[in-house]
C-alpha cells in the first residue's frame, strides 16, 4: 500500500469513528420538557419566543433542557413535578391579549 493511500485511509476511518463518537454523545441526552428554570432552557418556549433561554416561568411545561438519557421522569422538582419526554401543559406563562 502506498503511503498515499494509507494516509487517505487513516484519515477516512478517523472521520468514521468521529461520526460515531458524536452519535453516541447525542443518544445520551433526551429532551426533557418542564425541568429548566427560568431563562434556562435549551430550546422551545412556546409561542413569541425564539429559543434557547427564552422561557419565562421556571419549570415551564413547553420549554425542554437536554438531560441525560432516562434521569428524565425521575427528577426530584418541587411541588411534586416531574419532568416529560413531550410538552406539557403546566407552568405556562400567562397569555397576553393582543
Amino acid at each position: 500500500m502506498k503511503i498515499i493511500e494509507f494516509a487517505a485511509l487513516a484519515t477516512t476511518i478517523a472521520a468514521a469513528l468521529t461520526v460515531a463518537s458524536d452519535l453516541a454523545v447525542a443518544q445520551e441526552q433526551e429532551k426533557c420538557y418542564g425541568v429548566a428554570l427560568a431563562g434556562h432552557n435549551d430550546c422551545q418556549a412556546g409561542a413569541g419566543t425564539t429559543c434557547a433561554g427564552t422561557s419565562t416561568v421556571d419549570y415551564q411545561g413547553n420549554s425542554w433542557k437536554l438531560v441525560p438519557a432516562g434521569t428524565c421522569t425521575t427528577m426530584k422538582l418541587p411541588g411534586g413535578r416531574k419532568g416529560s419526554l413531550t410538552e406539557l401543559d403546566r407552568d405556562r406563562p400567562p397569555k397576553t391579549s393582543g
